[in-house]
């Protein structure tokens, strides 16, 4: 039990899960943390984290942490070795940040425009996690087996698909700014890492 209250996944998940659920009762908290380019403009540059913290609803909710809980775990110990004791949450925040400039560049000057959710930074601890286990077996709705790196290709082909549609609040962009941050932070840490997805990837395993 002391081992799993001191995962920094674990802490991330906590802190988002109450975080959406009050904002989901109190729309004023909801509208002072969702990803504004306006209020940014005004100052309110805390928006580009906190925005990783609420989420639309309980599915987009439930998605992000699911997967955070999976990988984060298996990557935790990476960053905080090359990074000190608070790597991962540092590399976490981060790519919440480096995944949303895209779409505050583009949309700076669109007032209607709202972001919100983790998707940033939970991209790019799965990506990260590919990285180093690519034929690792995920279970798509905890149920259907499905290799890593096969998981990949089709998340970035669903986020591209999604984002093209732009129906919705949730940043379908930031799942590939993210994911791609992801890879480049942890080949950057170690390089190494890139020849041994390239070895594992000519060598399947199921």
């Amino acid at each position: 039990m002391n081992s799993l209250l001191s995962s920094h996944t674990t802490l991330i998940i906590i802190i988002t899960v109450i975080v959406s659920l009050m904002a989901w009762q109190n729309n004023s908290l909801m509208n002072r943390l969702i990803f504004s380019p306006l209020a940014v403009k005004q100052g309110q540059w805390y928006r580009f984290i906190t925005h990783g913290f609420v989420h639309a609803d309980g599915t987009h909710l439930l998605f992000n942490m699911f997967t955070l809980y999976f990988f984060g775990r298996a990557v935790e110990n990476f960053f905080n070795r090359y990074l000190g004791g608070l790597g991962f949450i540092a590399i976490y925040l981060i790519a919440i940040v480096v995944a949303m400039l895209p779409s505050y560049f583009k949309h700076k000057n669109d007032m209607r425009y709202r972001s919100l959710g983790a998707s940033g930074g939970v991209s790019a601890v799965l990506f990260s996690f590919i990285l180093m286990a690519p034929w690792s077996m995920l279970y798509l709705f905890a149920v259907i087996p499905i290799p890593a790196i096969v998981f990949a290709i089709a998340y970035v082909a669903y986020s591209i698909h999604a984002n093209n549609k732009g129906n919705s609040n949730i940043n379908h962009l930031a799942h590939l700014w993210g994911g791609a941050f992801g890879v480049v932070a942890t080949i950057l840490l170690s390089p190494n890492v890139l020849l041994h997805f390239l070895h594992e990837l000519m060598h399947p395993r199921f």
